[in-house]
């Protein structure tokens, strides 16, 4: 007999106090490996986001005004802090999250990295400043913080995403409300404690659990000066569009429908080991995993197509515990059931399943919610799995004639995260590179997602808005720039009126 889980209450993390919900109305926290309840979260009412909100705003203006190193050493005791935790960081991320240990590892340290970039703040708040620009007039410019902003993280990065999102905004000066999914609400909490423990000051971090109500919240209310977001394609327009009525700066970054087109000369088994990692790695549950693989030519596709065959065949699906798992379950009981659905309609309208991940035993008989590796070839445009994102384990083979062919079926999808191309062929990168239209390229690079020091983000359904969630131009998107001109005249000089605009002249 199993011994029963101990569901924890978790609670709201407002003005540096852990806090319990109001509402009475919790969401259930399930663990994806074994389909167990292991805790139960708040679901914060539009009354508890504004006390929060105002929390936020009265904390606002001391951290403001402290210098930018001084909130820069506060970022560096956090990161401290992180890898100090980062056993315990891992753990709660595996049992939320369904991830390996070593995907949870990478996770982090590319957490780390959105961290390391914020430590570098004072570099990337500098103003400017212009002597003598027209009269004895001297001008400058200097970025202020905006005030409080709002993140709303998804349930696939609990930890990587919201220190994107999140991390730069604190240290240029900003008071910080964290939305985190619900789905996984442990690991926020969790760094939240780290935040108070490195220093830094109460009500500059907060995280409210909700749902519409909260989102709404920070949507409409007038404190809130922007919103970024990480999610759906449509519940991204959502957000753009609401805050942008409110008056608020916005980025919004939706799905992806991410394609891997491969050149006759590559290495085929270079190809595919590459292809297995970033199409399957943590269930396929990225927002930058390749979706579809474009063999170019039909003898290409097939040499492919069974090399990948026998590759996939072999991945292990399982526990996070279990030594030489690949990957482990998807986060839902409703998002297998969605996947299982996709599969099955693609196979309805003539797609050829290579692999089927439907038919392993720990799909059909454990509590967890587990999809194996799916490999279905043959899809054509007429397919519904073309364009939308199957956010779980299904991938596609789309058979291409040229890589013209290729480029035009890429460039007329929705979605336009990240794409890459392997090729032998400087040529052909080149023109790919040049002709495609998608925000991240790879050449001979599977997962084409920057470093945390270049702009992350993609083009057309996959964005809203101009902001990026990695690299500089974080900075920007959470200060705004205030400029000055200044003269300083002889107390004794008298100037007549004038009529013009100061110039250089």
């Amino acid at each position: 007999m199993t011994e029963a889980v101990s569901v924890k209450k978790l609670t709201h993390f407002i003005n540096g106090e852990l806090v319990e919900g109001k509402s009475n109305n919790y969401s259930k926290v399930y663990n994806p490996t074994t389909g167990e309840v292991i805790a139960e979260v708040p679901i914060a009412t539009a009354e508890e986001t504004r006390e929060a909100i105002a929390a936020a705003k009265a904390a606002f203006p001391a951290w403001r005004d402290l210098s930018v190193a001084k909130r820069a050493e506060v970022l560096m005791r956090f990161r401290f802090l992180l890898t100090e935790n980062m056993e315990q960081l891992l753990d709660i991320i595996c049992t939320e999250s369904g991830k390996t240990l070593e995907d949870a590892r990478g996770e982090v340290t590319r957490a780390l990295e959105s961290v390391d970039l914020a430590i570098g703040a004072p570099h990337l708040v500098k103003g400017e400043y212009s002597v003598n620009v027209g009269g004895q007039i001297n001008a400058y410019s200097a970025k202020y913080p905006l005030g409080v902003v709002a993140a709303i993280s998804p349930f696939n990065f609990p930890i990587m995403v919201p220190l994107a999102q999140t991390s730069m905004a604190v240290a240029v000066g900003n008071a910080v409300i964290l939305k985190a999914s619900e789905k996984v609400p442990m690991t926020s909490l969790f760094v939240s404690e780290l935040w108070k423990k490195a220093g830094l000051p109460d009500g500059i971090w907060t995280v409210v659990n909700g749902s519409k109500d909260a989102v709404n919240e920070l949507l409409e209310n007038p404190t809130v000066q922007a919103i970024s977001f990480v999610g759906s394609t449509p519940v991204a327009k959502y957000i753009y569009e609401t805050g942008s009525k409110y008056g608020k700066r916005v980025t919004a970054l939706g799905g992806g429908k991410n394609n891997m087109v491969v050149m006759p000369d590559a290495d085929l088994e270079q190809v595919a080991n590459a292809f297995i990692g970033a199409a399957y790695g943590a269930a396929s549950q990225r927002c930058m995993a390749i979706s579809t693989i474009m063999p170019v030519g039909e003898e290409t596709a097939d040499r492919l197509v069974a090399i990948l065959k026998e590759k996939i065949s072999n991945l292990k699906v399982g526990s996070y515990k279990e030594e030489g798992t690949d990957f482990g379950p998807v986060i839902s009981k409703e998002s297998k059931e969605n996947i299982l659905k996709a599969i099955d309609l693609a196979e309805r309208q003539g797609a050829t399943v290579v692999v089927d991940g439907r038919e392993l035993d720990i799909v059909k008989n454990a509590e967890g919610f587990f999809v194996g590796p799916t490999l279905l070839d043959n899809i054509t445009k007429e397919m519904e799995i073309f364009d939308e994102e199957v956010f779980g384990p299904a991938r596609n083979v789309v058979r291409v004639s040229t890589l013209s062919e290729a480029i035009d079926f890429i460039n007329g999808q929705d979605l336009a995260n990240g794409v890459t191309i392997f090729t032998n062929d400087g040529a052909a990168a080149r023109k790919f590179t040049t002709e495609i239209d998608v925000g991240m390229v790879g050449v001979n690079v599977p997962i084409p997602i920057p470093v945390g020091y270049h702009n992350f983000a993609g083009f057309k359904g996959s964005r809203f808005g101009e902001g990026h969630m990695f690299g500089p131009d974080q900075a920007r998107f959470f200060t705004k720039t205030k400029t000055v001109s200044e003269r300083w005249p002889d107390t004794k000089e008298t100037t007549a009126s004038t009529f013009a605009f100061p110039s250089n002249n």
